[in-house]
C-alpha cells in the first residue's frame, strides 16, 4: 500500500510515534458513549487506536490521497470517512444532531477557525480533544494577567474547561514541523448563558485584544460611532488593559457597552 506524501499546502505534519498516538486517541475516553469526529486523519495513526473503541467513529479528511489511503487500510471506515473540508461541513448532519467528541492532529494553519466552529456548534460538542501548536496550546488554557492570555483563551473558557496535558517534541513527526505540538482537552463547563449579549462580546474581546496593550478607554473607542456620554471612560475597569479581565468581567463590561449603545439609538 503506497504510503501519504505530507502535502505543505494543507499543512500537513503526520505524527509518526506511536505511544503519543495511542495517548492522543485515549484523551476522548473522558467523554464516553457517544461518536467520536476525527479531523485530517492522513494516514491513520490516530484512527488506528479510535477504531478499537466500542463506539460510532467518523474522519472528515479533505486530501484525496489520503481519503483514498484511508478507505483502503480500514474498509470497515469506508462508509465513514467524509471526503470535506470541516470548516465548510453542516456538523448538525453529521450524527443525525448527536452530540460527539471532536479529536485529531489539528492542522496548524487552520487550528484556530477550528475552535471557533467549536464554539458556534458548542451545544453538539461536548469534549474536544487533539494536537495543536504548542502556542496555541498555551493561549487557550491561559488565566487572566499572563502574557498569553488573548482572544482565544476568553472566547474558549467562556464555555470550555481547558486542560493542557502534554508537550509533544518536532522529531516525532513526518517532515518536522518547525514548532512543539501540545495535547489538550476541552470539556463543556456548567455555563448555559453568558448573561450578555454573545456577539457583542466576541466583539469586545477581539476589539481591545486587537490593541492589548492600551488602555480599555483607548481600545473601546472604535466599538462606538459616537462618543459615549460623559463618565464613560471614568469607570475604573476602564483603566485596564484586556489581559487584566476575566471572563466574569468581560461579560461585565460587554453589558456597561450596551447599555451604552442603547442610550446613543434613543438618543
Amino acid at each position: 500500500m503506497k504510503s501519504v506524501r505530507p502535502k505543505k499546502n494543507l499543512g500537513q505534519h503526520f505524527l509518526t510515534d506511536l505511544n503519543i498516538a495511542k495517548r492522543i486517541a485515549d484523551t476522548v475516553d473522558s467523554c464516553p458513549d457517544i461518536p467520536v469526529l476525527e479531523i485530517g486523519p492522513g494516514m491513520g495513526v490516530l484512527t488506528q487506536y479510535l477504531v478499537e473503541k466500542p463506539r460510532k467513529i467518523k474522519a472528515v479528511e479533505i486530501d484525496s490521497e489520503s481519503v483514498a489511503y484511508l478507505s483502503e487500510r480500514y474498509p470497515e471506515m469506508r462508509d465513514c470517512i467524509i471526503a470535506e473540508d470541516f470548516l465548510r461541513m453542516d456538523l448538525h448532519a453529521l450524527f443525525e444532531g448527536r452530540q460527539f467528541v471532536l479529536t485529531g492532529n489539528y492542522p496548524y494553519d487552520i487550528s484556530s477557525q477550528i475552535f471557533f466552529k467549536l464554539i458556534d456548534n458548542k451545544e453538539l460538542i461536548p469534549c474536544c480533544t487533539g494536537m495543536i501548536q504548542r502556542e496555541v496550546a498555551l493561549r487557550m488554557a491561559a488565566s487572566p494577567g499572563n502574557k498569553t492570555y488573548g482572544i482565544l483563551s476568553v472566547l474558549m473558557q467562556a464555555w470550555y474547561d481547558v486542560e493542557y496535558l502534554f508537550t509533544v517534541d518536532e522529531g516525532v513527526f513526518n517532515p518536522p514541523p518547525k514548532v512543539k505540538s501540545a495535547v489538550i482537552r476541552m470539556r463543556r463547563n456548567n455555563v448555559t448563558d453568558l448573561g450578555c449579549d454573545e456577539k457583542l462580546f466576541k466583539r469586545v474581546v477581539k476589539t481591545v485584544f486587537n490593541q492589548r496593550r492600551k488602555m480599555l478607554r483607548v481600545s473601546l473607542r472604535q466599538i462606538f460611532t459616537t462618543p459615549p456620554q460623559t463618565g464613560f471612560y471614568e469607570q475604573e475597569m476602564m483603566t485596564k488593559r484586556p489581559e487584566q479581565l476575566s471572563i466574569a468581567q468581560f461579560v461585565e463590561l460587554t453589558n456597561i457597552i450596551e447599555a451604552e449603545l442603547k442610550k446613543q439609538e434613543k438618543s
